[in-house]
């Protein structure tokens, strides 16, 4: 393919940074004060910049790294070479297509903003048109602490969220949400508290919010006979009930009997689940995820496959900033089978995001697809040195919920099936 010398790829950037974090329980413990991710900066040869945003933490740290040194001098709109040379680069030391995934898509991501930069076209435009111009998102409701606890000569860290560690608890967190970004449906992290108190809490909602989508993830932490008691509990409640057993046998037993449809995003997280899991019909809900099934492009292809199979499409999140909520945006918008609202954690870590504000904003529980050139949003390059600092200073080169939970309760395991 010829190509102008100034479409091709002459640094790849990787800087890690760390952002508040509030005390959000789940089933491995509770989110420490510091959240990590890693920003991507892809220079062009005529300086163009494109962007891209994975997880954090030194692992994913190396693994960039390693993607930069084969990229360099590949044509930028030659996204299956780069992804097939990162592939190639990390497949002696990383054999799983999932782990691989993450690198993959955080450099094709910073890809097709920069072609996006180069045609004046967003990222939408690129990945075939977008059918809607709005993208809805779910409230991402969680049990947690009013405050991280003082530590090691540290204050106690509180936030404007409150404490929510009951039925009650969990419906003020709903309301402030809703009232804050409008959100028209909710989704409750589980996997916290015996099932029959998150069951009740479940329908606190149904009752505060009649009518408005729910939905309930407890992180595989039920036995099956567990899960199975709890889909019929909340019969007719929830939208889908998400990952409530481990593995695609445990979830296809679930799926037999359960009179609500089972959603994803652990037990069919490469391609190479999809078989299995069609096979056993053990979910019926997809929840994708661009950054761990290798890119935008890749993320549409797999709408394709589920549309073909009849699974329904939902959209997972992690604990991220404003570069990833752009790109899941414009892919949730060129998808024409997004049959759910997608999940965001962004109300919970936007106050320290790394892109200008104003490109993006939820408003009645949804984001507009930004029109912009490449994902429409500006790196703060003041916002990004500050968190790299603060990732520099922390010390902190990984997530680990349940180290953190044990400097406050010792005793704690957290067993699977727990119930």
């Amino acid at each position: 393919m010829s190509t102008s010398r100034g479409t091709r790829i002459r640094e790849l950037i990787v800087t890690p940074i760390a952002f508040r974090d509030p005390p959000l329980l789940n089933s491995g413990g509770v989110h420490e004060p510091l959240a990590l991710r890693i920003v991507v900066q892809l220079v062009l040869e005529d300086g163009t910049v494109g962007l891209g945003e994975s997880t954090g933490g030194a692992v994913r740290r190396e693994r960039l790294r390693a993607a930069a040194k084969v990229v360099n001098g590949m044509d930028v709109f030659d996204t299956t070479a780069v992804a097939a040379a990162i592939d190639a680069a990390l497949l002696p030391t990383v054999p799983s297509s999932h782990e691989r995934g993450w690198t993959t898509s955080a450099v094709e991501v910073a890809c097709l903003d920069a072609q996006g930069k180069l045609l004046d076209r967003p990222v939408s435009d690129l990945l075939g048109g977008a059918v809607r111009y709005s993208v809805p998102f779910a409230a991402y409701l969680f049990y947690k602490w009013a405050e991280h606890p003082a530590l090691d000569g540290r204050a106690a860290l509180g936030d404007d969220w409150g404490e929510a560690l009951d039925p009650a608890g969990i419906v003020e967190q709903a309301r402030l949400m809703q009232q804050r970004y409008g959100f028209e449906s909710f989704k409750l992290k589980g996997g916290v508290f015996p099932p029959d108190e998150e069951i009740a809490a479940i329908r606190a909602l149904a009752e505060a919010f009649p009518g408005q989508p729910l939905r309930l993830d407890p992180n595989v932490v039920w036995t099956v006979e567990t899960s199975k008691y709890v889909a019929r509990e909340l019969d007719g409640v929830l939208e889908y009930l998400e990952d409530p057993t481990k593995g695609i046998p445990g979830m296809a037993e679930v799926a037999e009997e359960s009179p609500l449809p089972l959603a994803t995003n652990m037990c069919v997280v490469a391609w190479e689940h999809l078989k299995p899991a069609i096979e056993q019909n053990a979910i019926q809900v997809l929840l994708t995820d661009h950054h761990y099934w290798g890119g935008l492009r890749r993320t549409r292809e797999l709408a394709a496959v589920c549309e073909a199979f009849g699974l329904a499409l939902s959209m997972h999140s992690n604990s991220h900033l404003g570069i990833s909520l752009a790109a899941m945006t414009h892919v949730a918008a060129a998808i024409p089978n997004l049959d759910h609202s997608c999940d965001t954690h962004y109300p919970w870590n936007s106050a320290d995001d790394v892109i200008v504000p104003g490109a993006l904003e939820l408003r009645e529980g949804e984001v507009r697809v930004p029109t912009g050139p490449g994902l429409g949003v500006e790196l703060d390059h003041d916002a990004l040195d500050r968190l790299h600092r603060l990732y520099l200073d922390s010390g902190m080169r990984g997530r680990d919920d349940t180290g953190y939970m044990r400097r406050f309760r010792p005793e704690y395991e957290p067993r699977l099936p727990r119930w």
